[in-house]
């Protein structure tokens, strides 16, 4: 008798999927004659609100979820036409593509 061991999917309230490569949608963006770094989430279904919150509360707690008057933070995470997650000030790719293909996406 062999055991079937399942995964139990967990569900979020937001779904990545993959772009016409089979690839996760995260992409880096430089501008500012590459001195503004941007790292982007794009084509997400879903709450977008809780993706980000996610980001937040995992990879980035040190980051307040809403931007501070007067005070410039080093890493801005922001949701960008409710469908695209935008994270300004790094080079943060790899950390968060490892971060949702741990998740299952």
């Amino acid at each position: 008798m062999t055991a079937h061991l399942q995964k139990t999917a967990i569900e979020y309230p937001y779904f990545v999927p993959r772009n016409s490569n089979g690839c996760v949608p995260v992409y880096s963006d430089f501008r500012n004659n590459r001195t503004r770094q941007l790292t982007l989430i794009r084509n997400v279904e879903g709450n977008v609100q809780a993706l980000k919150d996610d980001l937040v509360a995992t990879l980035f707690p040190d980051t307040p979820s809403k931007r501070v008057q007067n005070h410039r933070l080093k890493t801005q995470i922001r949701v960008h036409h409710n469908r695209h997650v935008v994270i300004q000030g790094g080079r943060w790719v790899n950390r968060v593509h490892k971060w949702l293909l741990a998740r299952g996406f």
